[in-house]
Parts: C-alpha cells; structure tokens; sequence
C-alpha cells in the first residue's frame, strides 16, 4: 500500500504495527496530500491497484468533504487524509507506541 501511494505522491507515508495494541487489524498505512484532488487521485490509484493484484477491499468510507478517506483491507487500515486533517487528527501520536515499519525504497 505504502509503494502505491507513494506513486501518487503522497506525503509522508507511515506504517503503523499496530498487532499487539488492537484487535481489529494489524497495520495502519497513514498518508496525506496537500488537496482533495489528490487524496481522491490516491484512492482511486489503490482501487487501481487492489484490482489488479486481487487485494480484496472489506469496505471504504469517507468524510463528506472527502479530506480523509479509510480503506479497510481486513488486516490493513488505509488511511488518506489532506495534509490538514492529518495533522488534526493526529493518528500517528494517537497509537505512538505501535511500532513503525521501514518502507523500503523502490529500485528502478
């Protein structure tokens, strides 16, 4: 997921190991964009890439405005906020005592 936003430019994507601190999935992908043009341009390019690697998605939602949008893949929390929003809500300080997961760079 974490090379799938990056593709579209997402800011500062973060991977939360969050295994031992819930019981309801075990990672969290936290992502921003500066505008909703682009939180919206993320999704659509992870619906993309679900499809063409057979991710199976359980659900999606987002707020009205769609500044965050939530893609649940079971085990995998997607979360694309805008750049605001994300600061707002803080998940990242929110569950701090998860442990974070490399992103390893793409080799071209």
């Amino acid at each position: 997921m974490a090379r799938f936003v990056l593709e579209k430019k997402a800011n500062k994507p973060v991977i939360l190991d969050v295994r031992e601190k819930c019981n309801f999935c075990d990672y969290f992908v936290i992502c921003s964009a500066q505008t909703t043009i682009q939180v919206k341009a993320i999704y659509q390019e992870i619906l993309k890439k679900s499809k063409e690697y057979n991710y199976q998605i359980h659900h999606s939602e987002s707020d009205i405005a769609g500044k965050w949008i939530l893609v649940d893949f079971f085990d995998v929390f997607l979360h694309i906020f805008t750049d605001e929003l994300r600061e707002f809500y803080n998940l990242q300080n929110l569950w701090r005592d998860a442990k974070k997961v490399r992103i390893r760079k793409q080799s071209n």
